[in-house]
């Protein structure tokens, strides 16, 4: 699951940013309210988490904005924010977001607001990705092939994730690392292939049918590829 935090307060952005994504979500960060309005039409990120007193753009105004942006009313919004007065929290209810915790915040209970937020409304589509034998329950974080539990380890996760939900296209490993890792390779790709090379080792090695494929000088797809045809010069 996706995570948009947009935060100004370095110490805080950061801490947000490394203990969301340890607790296996792919995280995105914006430092002011414009970076992370743009942010949220441009990655369509699951839940948003949301400071008030932001540069540019405060926090009231990006929810104004994004609740008009087609997609926007939808998307969950945490309102994170020192700003702890009955008025404030009524406020950001009333503009439309679904929750408000005020700083200083145990990160544990965000975590579980978090994860609250992503179980309401009806069941989406992705919720259960299925790929041939694989099966990944989304909100679970569990894999299985032919039955058979498949344990990963979170950036295993994440990254079996990605490749399953864009599903037949091909991802770069400059895609791969920033959107699993948050971090930029321009030539140094050695991490992405290890990381592949380990996923490859649960779930493909065990199993006759292969899901993670190579694409020389272009990247990784993972998707389920019919058996080669027969020989045509064997004998009927």
């Amino acid at each position: 699951m996706r995570i948009l935090v947009i935060e100004d307060e370095p110490k805080t952005g950061d801490y947000l940013l490394r203990g969301l994504a340890e607790s296996g979500f792919t995280v995105s960060l914006a430092r002011n309210g414009r970076d992370g309005l743009h942010m949220a039409s441009s990655e369509a990120p699951d839940l948003i988490v949301l400071d008030v007193m932001l540069p540019i753009m405060d926090g009231w105004q990006v929810l104004r904005a994004l609740r008009l942006q087609e997609g926007g009313a939808d998307v969950p919004v945490i309102f994170l924010t020192a700003r702890d007065e009955v008025q404030d929290r009524v406020k950001g209810l009333e503009l439309g977001a679904d929750d408000y915790l005020v700083k200083p915040f145990a990160f544990a209970e965000l975590v579980a607001r978090i994860r609250t937020l992503l179980r309401r409304g009806p069941p989406r589509e992705d919720d259960v990705i299925r790929i041939g034998d694989m099966e990944i329950d989304v909100m679970k974080r569990k894999v299985s092939r032919q039955g058979q539990r498949i344990t990963l380890t979170a950036k295993e996760f994440g990254l079996l994730h990605l490749l399953a939900r864009r599903q037949g296209e091909v991802l770069s490993r400059s895609i791969i690392a920033s959107q699993v890792w948050d971090i930029n390779f321009e030539s140094d790709t050695n991490v992405i292939d290890a990381a592949i090379r380990r996923l490859r080792s649960k779930l493909d090695d065990p199993f006759e049918s292969k899901l993670i494929h190579t694409l020389r000088g272009m990247g990784y797809v993972c998707e389920l590829r019919a058996p080669a045809a027969p020989d045509s010069g064997a004998a009927a």
